[in-house]
């Protein structure tokens, strides 16, 4: 039987009541697909401008470390110090180190699992500064075991500025109570050893060696994450795929839209 009452069918390419939902459907992938191609695009630019921005701060830290020292920021630089542009710079301080005032920071370094030597140093401009002095072996960390580097007089301390490290490390937090520290948090320091004008920076000693041979200054790790090249390349990669699944796609006869 033909030609009945129940029996749908587009004549001349209409739109039917059968063939609504597979349009809205095709509309709907496509739509889809162009918003796909067109945020993995926008996320390749950002990576490929990302990259621009690493390779420029690599070139300035560079010039930075190995620039001549210049005197290390005092109070009134103090609010213009930032990451950006001031870590790894490399600066000099003269005074005089408080040593009873150190504070033992857990350290993974080439050198084996230790800890770094925070020592504050009154400079010559009335300011106060930590020094990560070094590093020390476990079986160091007595004061009194490294008595020749506890240097008393007058000292000039060259290194590179580096920034506040507050809280802990991901997995501990810093336990001042108890003396538990992982991570250098200048502003938690200064409170815990009672400290007053205090930079909100400290700075890495470099190698000059220390009496006695510790702490072990110089360990500065400089390093950059920087794979922002490969996560371009992944997300121009998605958008070229969705394209060309999109080019196919619309090659094909549209789906459930018969004559």
């Amino acid at each position: 039987m033909t030609g009945g009452a129940g029996s749908r069918k587009s004549t001349g390419g209409s739109l039917t009541e059968d063939n609504a939902v597979p349009f809205r459907r095709f509309v709907t992938f496509v739509l889809f697909s162009l918003l796909g191609i067109a945020v993995f695009t926008a996320l390749g630019i950002w990576q490929l401008e990302r990259r621009v921005w690493k390779l420029d701060l690599i070139q300035r830290v560079e010039h930075r470390v190995h620039a001549p020292p210049v005197a290390a920021p005092g109070p009134a630089a103090w609010p213009s110090v930032n990451r950006a542009d001031d870590e790894y710079r490399a600066v000099r301080v003269t005074g005089r180190f408080a040593n009873d005032h150190e504070t033992l920071v857990e350290a993974t370094t080439e050198r084996g699992m230790g800890y770094w030597v925070m020592t504050p140093l009154k400079s010559r401009e009335g300011f106060t500064v930590l020094i990560n002095r070094g590093f020390v072996p476990s079986d160091r960390r007595n004061p009194a075991t490294r008595a020749a580097g506890q240097i008393a007089g007058e000292t000039t301390v060259t290194g590179l500025i580096r920034m506040t490290e507050p809280k802990g490390t991901l997995l501990r937090s810093n336990d001042p109570a108890a003396n538990r520290w992982y991570s250098r948090d200048v502003k938690a320091i200064a409170k815990a050893r009672g400290l007053e004008a205090v930079a909100p920076y400290f700075i890495d000693a470099d190698a000059t060696s220390n009496p006695g041979g510790v702490p072990v200054g110089g360990l500065t790790v400089i390093s950059f994450y920087n794979h922002h090249l490969i996560y371009a390349v992944t997300w121009f990669g998605l958008a070229l795929m969705l394209a060309a699944a999109l080019f196919r796609f619309l090659r094909e006869p549209l789906w459930g839209l018969k004559d």
